[in-house]
């Protein structure tokens, strides 16, 4: 690497203060022209342009996933590869690509032994989401999935009340690749790098229909989604799809890569198999599973 740009984002979510410090540090081990750069007063998107217009060869990213995606849009397939570290509270791209190392192993590993690879990601509204995203009701009770992953159950179930009773009046309509018309009250859309059933080479979005008949049921997807395969629950069909079109009677809550978003009332999901290049160590293959919906769908489909 001649040139690498790293952001440091310490106002996010695990970057502490002194963790621009280490990270010059660890890249000067390397050599090379490096910078890093600590966005000030919140201009992180001003700090993220200024490193791509240097045209590094490498753009280290340091902070939450709306940074990463922001980061992916701007340099698209032409621009500097990427090396999303997890500095942001979900840090969904940072496992999906390093598992659960801590950003600088992740880091250390990726300029010895990293490899240029293309990722896809999905595209929602316009907007671009790398790992997953979630349409309807399932977005507001995000917060209390999380409850149950922290291990804090009676919290889970008091925010699953609360975002029930706020919840996302109707359900939605859905049809994937053009095929029947379906009715849930939640859809999720998981790109391949995050998916359990697809490979990272596969070109499908993994799609569920989540249809929860109220509080204690959406309760369960959670906690099967923290300790087993949510596809395994009766109220989950879980579907591989290039293509949906989602729309309801109004505006449709979402989470975009862990980010919240409001989309419009008619909207269309698709797969793009190459939105930006990354580096990273070389994949690890993925454990056997058993054969779940997805996986066979796929196989008819080939």
């Amino acid at each position: 690497m001649r040139s690498i740009e790293l952001i440091a984002n310490t106002a996010s979510g695990s970057v502490s203060a002194g963790a621009p410090d280490e990270a010059r540090a660890i890249l000067a081990e390397f050599g090379g022209k490096t910078n890093v750069c600590v966005p000030e007063n919140g201009d992180l998107s001003g700090c993220l342009q200024a490193a791509i217009d240097r045209s590094p060869d490498l753009l280290v990213i340091l902070a939450g996933d709306g940074t990463a995606r922001a980061a992916a849009e701007l340099c698209g397939m032409k621009g500097p590869m990427i090396a999303p570290l997890p500095g942001g509270t979900m840090n969904m791209l940072p496992k999906a690509v390093y598992g659960t190392t801590d950003w600088k192993q992740a880091l250390r590993d990726t300029l010895e032994h990293g490899e240029e690879r293309p990722l896809g990601g999905g595209l929602v509204d316009g907007r671009l989401f790398l790992v997953a995203a979630i349409l309807g009701s399932g977005a507001l009770l995000a917060p209390a999935r999380e409850a149950v992953r922290e291990g804090r159950p009676l919290i889970a179930f008091h925010r699953a009340r609360r975002a029930w009773r706020r919840a996302f009046s109707g359900r939605l309509r859905y049809s994937l690749d053009g095929g029947p018309r379906g009715k849930a009250e939640a859809m999720t859309f998981m790109c391949p790098i995050a998916s359990r059933a697809l490979d990272d080479d596969d070109q499908f979005l993994e799609a569920a229909a989540l249809d929860p008949a109220g509080v204690a049921e959406a309760l369960r997807i959670g906690l099967h989604s923290v300790i087993g395969d949510w596809r395994n629950d009766p109220a989950v069909q879980a579907i591989a799809c290039r293509q949906a079109r989602v729309w309801a009677s109004d505006g449709i809550p979402a989470v975009l890569d862990g980010e919240p978003a409001r989309l419009k009332a008619n909207v269309q999901v698709t797969w793009k198999n190459k939105v930006t290049r990354i580096l990273a160590p070389p994949k690890a293959a993925k454990p056997d599973t058993p054969e779940t919906s997805v996986e066979k769908t796929l196989k008819v489909r080939a």
